[in-house]
């Protein structure tokens, strides 16, 4: 058989990616609520599970012909690398990044994710509500930096732990309901 002639029969990479975004959602906005410090625990998450685990869940997305899916992963995977870059600053020479500049990076992010949010109104609620939480959350990380506004970064934060637990409760949902072959936790 050629390769095209080969059933594609794998698995559902998207509890694996939502699992990746929902964890590292949580922890990183953990700090942003003011309960954790920002540490090597947010980065090693962020790198692993945020970035490999979303990006290899898009690339299987795309092998699965979900153009949604495989956008959504792999595009959110790269911005927990680049995420990380910024703030570890690894290139000499290299200005850090300042407010504006993290202002308008998350309203690029919130840009993109307005367009992927309407892309949910083909899907479940449970994702409408992953996209629609996760643009409130980059429109108001937007402002908190434009503004220098902590109370904002705050709700920013809790914002955001909503977002990564959607994010955990689809991913659990979409495992628990096809291993039981019938919906145990409504999506």
């Amino acid at each position: 058989m050629s390769p095209q002639s080969i059933p594609l029969n794998t698995a559902n990479p998207a509890p694996l990616g939502l699992l990746g975004f929902g964890m590292t959602t949580c922890l990183l906005n953990l700090h942003n609520a003011g309960f954790i410090e920002l540490s090597i625990v947010i980065v090693a998450m962020g790198l692993a599970l945020g970035g490999a685990t979303q990006i290899i869940a898009g690339i299987m997305e795309f092998r699965k012909n979900n153009t949604f899916g495989a956008t959504a992963f792999t595009a959110y995977g790269f911005f927990w690398w680049s995420l990380i870059l910024i703030w570890t600053t690894p290139f000499k020479g290299i200005q850090a990044a300042d407010a504006t500049s993290m202002g308008f990076y998350l309203a690029l992010w919130c840009l993109f994710t307005g367009f992927m949010f309407i892309g949910t109104f083909k899907h479940n609620r449970a994702l409408q509500v992953v996209f629609g939480s996760l643009t409130l959350l980059f429109l108001l990380l937007s402002e908190a930096n434009f503004t220098g506004s902590a109370a904002v970064h705050t709700v920013a934060g809790y914002v955001g732990i909503f977002c990564g637990l959607a994010a955990i409760y689809s991913a659990m949902g979409q495992i628990i309901n096809h291993e039981y072959g019938r919906v145990v936790m409504p999506l």
